[in-house]
């Protein structure tokens, strides 16, 4: 395997996490999952190695691409066409990777760059055709099962458009364990939050992102609530409905992508939190998550190049001050 791949072993470490989530999301959702995330593995993997032996006459693919296929997979809902998860997969890893010089130099995380491709160029099945799922105790799942039926009921499809469009808010433990229609990364947010906690020890995510995301998610929503606006809930069901934990977890912590400073690192954990209750209260879009973390990731040099700055210019005067 090394001879094809990079050794990457904080790749890896992620990897453990993501098969977990997916082997659960399979069981919600169905073995379609486990078809969308094989076709996109090997798009991006063929991706990359073309550019990468074609291009940049390198021999190697990172193993990162196969987390950032994982990744976009658990964007998306379980119905779509394939094809066109497969163009979206391939948009990312070519435009929002390859084009910068392959792993380590992207701007921007890929996986979610072709999750915005396909949902601006093919927005009615990423949008409106949303499936049922399996219940807790109901074996095998979806492990028996291509997939459940469709929902056809758009305002009760997902606990976002039921909320937007009708004010109903989903039980919250249904919401905890993942019993909810939406993409298949809205699984169960107690197994995503188990996970957080593993990357953290393992010190492959960054604590600070996370827990930066919650409080500009957290306190912003609580400043809309508190001035009335109807169209944002309270934080805790706000967070538990669905991709932001994901998000905050596996998206917004991509080393490459995210601040690099302590401070940073903070501040851009923030903005991916505030944007997120502001798309979702007041745009047309009923998620957010997505073009949160593509706005956070346009900042995050701006962020560090300034508390960089800031820091020389300290230095600068007091070595001034010494003299």
């Amino acid at each position: 395997m090394n001879k094809y791949f990079l050794k990457q072993k904080m790749m890896r470490t992620v990897l453990v996490t993501l098969v977990a989530v997916l082997l659960v999301s399979i069981y919600f959702q169905g073995i379609r999952v486990l078809v969308l995330t094989v076709a996109n593995l090997a798009a991006s993997i063929l991706t990359e190695y073309l550019c990468e032996t074609r291009i940049f006459k390198r021999k190697k693919v990172s193993e990162a691409v196969a987390v950032t296929a994982l990744l976009y997979t658990f964007t998306l809902p379980v119905a779509l066409p394939i094809w066109i998860s497969v163009v979206g997969i391939v948009f990312g890893v070519f435009f929002g990777k390859m084009v910068f010089g392959g792993f380590g130099k992207n701007i921007f995380n890929p996986a979610i760059v072709g999750r915005a491709f396909i949902y601006i160029n093919f927005p009615e099945p990423l949008t409106i055709h949303w499936n049922d799922i399996a219940r807790i105790g109901d074996f095998p799942g979806g492990f028996g099962r291509w997939m459940f039926d469709h929902i056809d009921e758009v305002a009760s499809a997902t606990p976002m458009l039921a909320f937007r469009n009708e004010g109903i808010s989903a039980k919250m433990t249904s919401l905890f364990t993942g019993q909810v229609p939406g993409a298949i990364g809205e699984t169960c947010k107690i197994l995503i939050l188990l996970c957080a906690a593993y990357l953290i020890y393992k010190k492959v995510a960054s604590w600070q992102i996370m827990a930066g995301s919650v409080i500009g998610f957290a306190g912003l929503s609580l400043v809309f609530n508190a001035m009335g606006v109807v169209s944002v809930p309270d934080p805790i069901t706000g967070m538990l409905m669905g991709g932001f934990l994901f998000g905050t977890v596996f998206m917004a912590t991509d080393p490459i992508s995210a601040s690099k400073t302590p401070l940073g690192k903070w501040i851009y954990g923030i903005i991916i939190g505030s944007v997120t209750v502001i798309i979702r209260g007041f745009a047309l879009f009923s998620g957010g998550m997505m073009f949160a973390i593509l706005i956070g990731n346009t900042f995050a040099p701006i962020i560090d190049y300034g508390i960089k700055a800031a820091k020389e210019k300290k230095k600068e005067k007091q070595e001034v001050r010494a003299v």
